[in-house]
């Protein structure tokens, strides 16, 4: 392993973005649309965790009416 603190980052965002798709599929039920999830991922870019989870838990709250 070349580079352990860039891997054990990468497996961090990872896991918190699995983290963010579980809590939305729940919380969305039939509503969820895994294009608009990942749509609201990626156009994001490279932010903090915390600032990609509080942006999805808005999304998750418009998106429940």
């Amino acid at each position: 392993m070349a580079n352990p603190g860039q891997a054990l980052s990468y497996k961090i965002g990872q896991l918190k973005i699995q983290e963010l798709r579980d809590r939305a599929e729940t919380e969305l039920g039939d509503k969820f649309d895994i294009r608009e999830y990942h749509k609201q991922v990626l156009e994001t870019g490279c932010v903090p965790l915390q600032l990609l989870e509080n942006k999805i838990d808005r999304w998750i709250a418009d998106t429940k009416g």
